[in-house]
């Protein structure tokens, strides 16, 4: 069954003092998708500033602006409407027909820095891609545990891995790396999680700004390894690349002091 929801994103720096300039680009419009539907979207930026917008390399639509004028913080509120539903199933295929597929997802089986993993971590799996890809979300899943302020931005997969913990960004990226080195290609994703497997309709709840996978097996197939499920009606897609440096929701330059992040409030409502 369909979910519509209704998504309030807001994000942005602080800065310790006057920033005198500064260039972004904001990632928080979901994607239109097979089973996802994005019925309204907007972006407000303060101070205002105009904003143009455009697709990366990935598909991701990115609204781009620019301040040339003092400010002592810089906040976007994004707001969406989005159908969401369960993605069709995908026929399995076998080794072979993925190896015949290498070049074309050349990109999305190369390690990063950000999910360069030593090689023995990845234990031996037997079975079909569509069997090996979700018993490697499971292992990281069962190795590294779910602690909340436990890592960074800027933490790599091999970091996660060494301490054995870390946050949803940590474990995508993990599983990514592990798939990838099996031959299974990969991306990250990033988007929101509706927490509320029942959502009631019309109450307005704290949301996540969430991430978790996808891999290809014939067609791409979402899993969420931080929950061990796969991606579902509670998954709203709004970026995706090769890790989280492509999805930043966030991100820019600037001329000034230096800055502290504003933090992150999404809220979401099931409105059917």
């Amino acid at each position: 069954m369909s979910w519509r929801l209704r998504i309030r994103h807001v994000t942005g720096f602080t800065y310790e003092g006057q920033a005198h300039a500064s260039y972004n680009e904001a990632r928080v419009t979901p994607m239109t998708l097979p089973w996802q539907v994005t019925l309204f979207s907007q972006v407000e930026v303060h101070p205002a500033a105009s904003t143009y917008r455009y697709y990366d390399y990935w598909g991701t639509l990115v609204t781009a602006f620019d301040l040339q004028r003092s400010h002592g913080e810089l906040k976007v509120v994004a707001s969406s409407l989005v159908e969401t539903d369960t993605p069709a199933p995908v026929p399995p295929v076998d080794w072979p027909v993925l190896s015949s597929e290498a070049d074309r997802f050349a990109e999305l089986l190369a390690a990063t820095p950000r999910t360069t993993v030593d090689p023995s971590v990845l234990p031996a799996f037997a079975g079909l891609p569509s069997e090996v890809a979700p018993a490697i979300a499971e292992f990281v899943r069962a190795e590294v545990e779910y602690v909340p302020g436990s890592t960074g931005v800027q933490t790599s997969a091999q970091e996660a891995w060494t301490q054995r913990k870390g946050v949803c960004q940590d474990i995508a990226q993990l599983t990514v790396a592990l798939l990838r080195q099996r031959g299974i290609p990969a991306r990250y994703v990033s988007g929101y999680l509706h927490p509320a497997r029942e959502a009631e309709v019309g109450q307005t709840v704290e949301g996540q700004s969430h991430a978790w996978v996808e891999w290809w097996c014939g067609d791409w197939v979402g899993y969420d390894p931080t929950n061990g499920v796969p991606v579902g009606p509670r998954h709203v897609v709004v970026a995706r690349g090769r890790d989280y440096d492509d999805v930043a929701p966030l991100k820019g330059v600037y001329h000034g002091p230096p800055s502290s992040h504003l933090g992150v409030s999404v809220e979401i409502t099931r409105v059917t």
